[in-house]
């Protein structure tokens, strides 16, 4: 199976894209959705966080408290950097497995990272697809989508990739600055190109 990945800076638009491919029949592998799962109540990993940073970032149902712990590790990077080491060897393992389980298929898979280059996981996939936005549409899209201020999403942006250099190691790109249609237009070009390419990829395999 060709594997797509598919990465972009908060606010890019990841999650409608996905979507859109979704809609195509395509399968997508999560990074963001494994990583909510595991941290259910009861998940090792939560397990392992509240240990780490403390009971103080449950909320009064036991649950995890996102915008709590989000709060923190942005503002504090190398705890950041800690929750990171928590998550993203068992978020990799989960990603692993998924696309083993498809693998036999002749086709092609999208998975969804938000920080594939960032945590250098280039090696999982054959190509890296980039959604991008400018940067000042990423800022008002994640102050209205999540209810946090603009200097809590610059704090995010700043902690990813520089645009210009996730941009430098993409194979494919996605401009997500003119409309829901100019959007599902270059999904569905990619994908026409991406059938291709698998079949190709499935023929040498």
């Amino acid at each position: 199976m060709l594997i797509i990945g598919l990465t972009g800076g908060i606010g890019s638009g990841k999650s409608t894209v996905a979507r859109h491919f979704e809609t195509l029949g395509v399968p997508v592998i999560d990074a963001d959705d494994i990583g909510r799962q595991l941290v259910e109540p009861g998940q090792p990993a939560l397990d392992a966080i509240v240990k780490h940073f403390g009971s103080d970032i449950l909320d009064d149902s036991g649950q995890l408290d996102r915008a709590r712990l989000r709060e923190r590790v942005f503002t504090h990077p190398e705890q950041r950097r800690e929750l990171e080491a928590i998550l993203h060897p068992r978020i990799r393992a989960e990603v692993q497995r998924r696309i083993a389980n498809l693998s036999p298929v002749c086709g092609y898979c999208l998975v969804s990272v938000p920080l594939l280059i960032e945590s250098g996981w280039q090696d999982l996939v054959q190509r890296v697809l980039v959604v991008d936005a400018p940067r000042e549409l990423q800022i008002r899209r994640t102050t209205t989508r999540d209810g946090i201020t603009r200097q809590q999403a610059e704090t995010i942006i700043a902690s990813q990739i520089e645009r210009d250099a996730r941009l430098q190691t993409a194979d494919d790109v996605i401009h997500n600055d003119d409309g829901l249609v100019a959007l599902q237009e270059q999904v569905e070009a990619l994908h026409r190109r991406y059938n291709e390419r698998a079949a190709e990829h499935c023929r040498l395999s």
